[in-house]
């Protein structure tokens, strides 16, 4: 068994003047670049995090940034992943199903990276829902378009890995499949039935799911994506944010209608990824 050290170093202090605001995503507020290195607001959860990620580098998986420290500010520091968010404006990218099967080769080298990974004993995570079955791994949990940077030499990696926590592989691949899929009711994305569920398969065949799994997989791609409406909802309720502005912004009725659309067609899924 492998076990990664949280990196908690102190990294040197850098002038306002040398920081650079990064703007997308639904959370980053106070994130910045100064030179190679990203500060990130820290959280309780920030030691395990950075424990994980440093595992990730120990095994050789590249798909992540790394961890350096926390800084005078007591903010996270990680090193900057060059390129651009696929999300939205870069999405073309993932049209050619090389591409899509590279993002599911991705995903599959990190869950058998992180299949060996022992927490600190200590360790927190933010866990924002509970994952649908007995956990197997530390998943991302927000395997998403949005957090995926591509470079100009089709290198891919993963960031935003704060939500990180005790979950399944299916659960963090059936959100995975909603997003680079996609699977959407909304006309901007929405794809042709038989595209869709041709992606599907190419996406589960380049990760490489058994049959078995794949049989597990079909009813969780629509309870995945209801499981998002349903934390909007309940966040707004009681007021948190950012996920209240979410919901007041209709993203709970994006997820809905997704939802409502990966069920209707649960068959296709089966078949396509049966057949």
């Amino acid at each position: 068994m492998c076990r990664a050290a949280a990196r908690a170093g102190r990294v040197g202090a850098v002038r306002t003047d040398d920081e650079v605001p990064l703007h997308g995503g639904n959370v980053s507020g106070g994130v910045v670049r100064v030179g190679d290195t990203v500060r990130r607001p820290s959280g309780p959860w920030t030691p395990a995090v950075h424990a994980l990620l440093a595992h990730l580098h120990e095994v050789g998986f590249r798909g992540a940034p790394r961890p350096l420290g926390i800084d005078e500010r007591g903010r996270e520091v990680l090193t900057f992943v060059p390129g651009e968010v696929v999300w939205p404006d870069r999405f073309a990218l993932l049209d050619p199903p090389d591409r899509l099967a590279r993002v599911a080769r991705l995903i599959r080298e990190f869950h058998d990276a992180v299949a060996d990974f022992v927490p600190p004993p200590d360790a927190r995570w933010q866990v924002l829902m509970p994952p649908d079955g007995e956990t197997d791994i530390i998943a991302h949990n927000d395997l998403a378009p949005w957090n995926l940077v591509a470079d100009g030499h089709d290198r891919f990696a993963f960031i935003d890995w704060d939500c990180a926590a005790p979950g399944t592989r299916l659960w963090d691949l059936a959100y995975a499949i909603h997003g680079f899929v996609p699977l959407s009711a909304h006309p901007t994305w929405q794809r042709p039935d038989p595209d869709a569920a041709a992606r599907v398969r190419a996406f589960a065949d380049a990760y490489g799911l058994a049959e078995a799994e794949r049989r597990a997989l079909v009813p969780l791609l629509a309870r995945r994506t209801r499981a998002m409406h349903d934390f909007l909802r309940d966040q707004a309720a009681i007021g948190a944010e950012p996920w209240t502005t979410l919901w007041r912004d209709g993203h709970g009725g994006y997820w809905r209608d997704d939802a409502d659309y990966i069920e209707a067609r649960e068959r296709l899924w089966a078949d396509a990824l049966l057949a």
